[in-house]
């Protein structure tokens, strides 16, 4: 056994370990060649989803291959529940999880607990995963380049838990504090309103609680206000989504097609 066996880095974490902005965009397709295809393009990180999409772990399986081919994370929304839920994919080899709708403090710790090894949490230990290179990478050596290289990001959806924001961002164990802005505009009664007063004021909070306690503030943007959230203190930042991009690509095609005046055009066919 290669006794220099060690967990592939993360790309995340080492660029906001170097003080720079992670980039990210959501992936709503299954299929790893959409995955490849984005991964090319030099993105950071790719975010898929088990909570609003029916990603199974073998489409979580071929998604972090697809990635890591590239040098590009894979970072895994998952379901709300058992901790099995929330650590398979990072033993797929993952390299972050997010865990939505965080609703207080004690959720925090509770989520802490079960997704970082001794000494920081209690997480199960297996180590023959693929993220462990199936048990060639040493037992100790595994738990910690785990702590170390995997992250873990709890998204901030809804109101209730600002109360506990700053004993949360305190929390000693995880990476990312994510403000969802979506459900945040739903959650206060006023779905799809960015512009309601209280999701500027929470953006803003979460950004300035995660920078004052050394977190990584993290949130959904667009190229439109990339800059703004960079200036507010964002240093992971997810633009876009692929169904987004084909949307726009495809509709662009036809819309363009269709303003086109063939009958003026010169044919091609001789009689």
């Amino acid at each position: 056994m290669k006794s220099e066996w060690k967990m592939r880095e993360s790309k995340v974490l080492r660029k906001l370990r170097s003080g720079e902005v992670a980039l990210c965009t959501k992936m709503n397709l299954a299929d790893p060649r959409a995955f490849e295809i984005a991964a090319m393009s030099g993105v950071d990180c790719l975010w898929t989803c088990q909570e609003h999409i029916g990603n199974d772990y073998r489409s979580i399986q071929e998604q972090v291959l697809a990635t890591k081919a590239h040098d590009c994370d894979l970072l895994c929304r998952v379901p709300k529940g058992c901790y099995s839920n929330y650590i398979r994919p990072l033993e797929l080899d993952a390299t972050g999880i997010m865990v939505p709708h965080i609703m207080s403090l004690e959720e925090a710790k509770e989520t802490v607990k079960i997704t970082r090894f001794h000494p920081v949490g209690r997480r199960p230990l297996d180590g023959g995963n693929a993220d462990g290179k199936y048990c060639q990478v040493p037992l100790l050596e595994y738990l910690e380049q785990s702590n170390r290289e995997r992250f873990v990001i709890l998204q901030i959806e809804d109101p209730e838990p600002l109360a506990e924001l700053d004993a949360i961002a305190a929390l000693d164990g995880y990476d990312v504090l994510l403000f969802g802005p979506g459900d945040f505009t739903h959650s206060i009664g006023d779905p799809g309103n960015f512009d309601n007063p209280l999701v500027h004021k929470a953006r803003k909070k979460i950004a300035e609680t995660a920078v004052k306690h050394g977190k990584i503030a993290g949130t959904v943007g667009s190229l439109g206000n990339y800059q703004e959230l960079v200036d507010m203190g964002y240093r992971f930042i997810s633009i876009g989504a692929d169904v987004c991009a084909l949307t726009a690509a495809y509709s662009e095609i036809v819309n363009t097609v269709a303003g086109i005046d063939v009958r003026s055009a010169k044919s091609i066919y001789r009689k």
